[in-house]
């Protein structure tokens, strides 16, 4: 495992998405998909691999939170998320 890596492992946390929507307000929460490892896509991000995030982007691995999410999200506030902060970004993982 990778410095960054095991670092991003300490910071990762359970949230509740009432704690996650003042992030979504300033759009900078990233869901991902949870067939992938949270901790795989922090790396990326904070190692800037443009190729590997820019693929999962076009297999729709990692997006922006739909409309119908936040429609979902926001009736209920204490749903939890997997969830890890790579300046700017929030990642969030649905636990389902």
């Amino acid at each position: 495992m990778t410095d960054i890596k095991i670092q991003l492992s300490e910071e990762l946390a359970t949230i509740q998405w009432k704690d996650i929507i003042p992030h979504a307000q300033r759009d900078v929460v990233i869901v991902v998909n949870p067939n992938l490892d949270l901790l795989d896509v922090g790396e990326a991000i904070a190692l800037n691999n443009t190729n590997k995030i820019q693929d999962w982007i076009c297999e729709s691995l990692i997006t922006k939170p739909l409309s119908e999410q936040l429609s979902q999200w926001n009736q209920n506030p204490n749903k939890e998320f997997n969830a890890l902060i790579v300046q700017p970004f929030v990642l969030v993982q649905s636990f389902g």
